[in-house]
Order: structure tokens, then sequence, then C-alpha cells
């Protein structure tokens, strides 16, 4: 399958998961600490079970390759992002949390830019703009 369809099949996961989850918390009356405390538990094992053939890699991977995963994804996307994502969608509409919560290719571009000297062009210029001036139409 193509990477784009894994993009689209993301989006559609995300969007229709932080609808229910919005629900969840507010049904339940929920913190959102309770709340993604849930969705990492449910995570977890599904996570594991379709991670176990690949374990072995872990072997090979390296401290270096690890701390980037666990410090990426562990802490900042995974706990600090994710409490931030949960308090958002428990104050605020759908409509007005998911364009700014979803800006991170924006944030992943520059530090691409900053950090991994990837090339900025033309392109990459006017799909930020567009990208933030359709943030600022959906939010105001």
């Amino acid at each position: 399958m193509k990477p784009q369809i894994y993009a689209l099949f993301t989006a559609m996961a995300w969007g229709i998961g932080g609808f229910l989850e919005k629900k969840g918390l507010h049904l339940g009356n929920l913190s959102p600490q309770m709340g993604i405390t849930i969705r990492t538990g449910i995570a977890f094992i599904i996570l594991a079970l379709v991670s176990h053939p690949y374990l072995k890699q872990l072997k090979n991977a390296g401290p270096k390759s690890l701390t980037y995963m666990i410090i990426g994804g562990g802490v900042i996307a995974g706990s600090v992002g994710m409490l931030c994502f949960y308090y958002a969608i428990k104050g605020a509409p759908l409509s007005k949390v998911l364009p700014i919560a979803f800006t991170s290719p924006l944030f992943g571009a520059f530090m691409g830019i900053i950090f991994a000297g990837e090339q900025i062009t033309l392109k990459n210029i006017i799909g930020i703009m567009m990208t933030v001036g359709g943030i600022i139409i959906l939010t105001i």
C-alpha cells in the first residue's frame, strides 16, 4: 500500500478517534489524565501484539536510536503532546482544536529544515502559508 494511503488512514483514525475521545471524556466526566491513560493502555495492548514479531530489532537498534524514540515518542509526543491534546478537546470544540493540534507537520518540517538540513522550496513555503492561512480561517 502506498504511504499516502496510510497517511489518509492516519488522518481518518485521528479525526474519528478525537471525536470519540471527546465524547468519552464528557460522558464519563473523565479528566484528561484518565482519558490518556485509557487510550495509552489500550494502545499498548494492541501494539504489543502487532510488535511481538519485531522484538529482535531492539537488540540492533542501539542506545542512541532508542533514546530518540523514548524522548521523542514517549515523553514529548506520547505524554506531553497527548496530555495537551486531551486538555484541549475537553475544553473546546473539535472544530477549533483539531486544526491547531494537527499543525504538527509544520513543526516537523521546521525541525527537518533546521536540524536535518532538508531543503526548503517554494512549494514548501506556499504549503506552509496555505496551512497557516487555513488554520486562521478555521479558528477565528
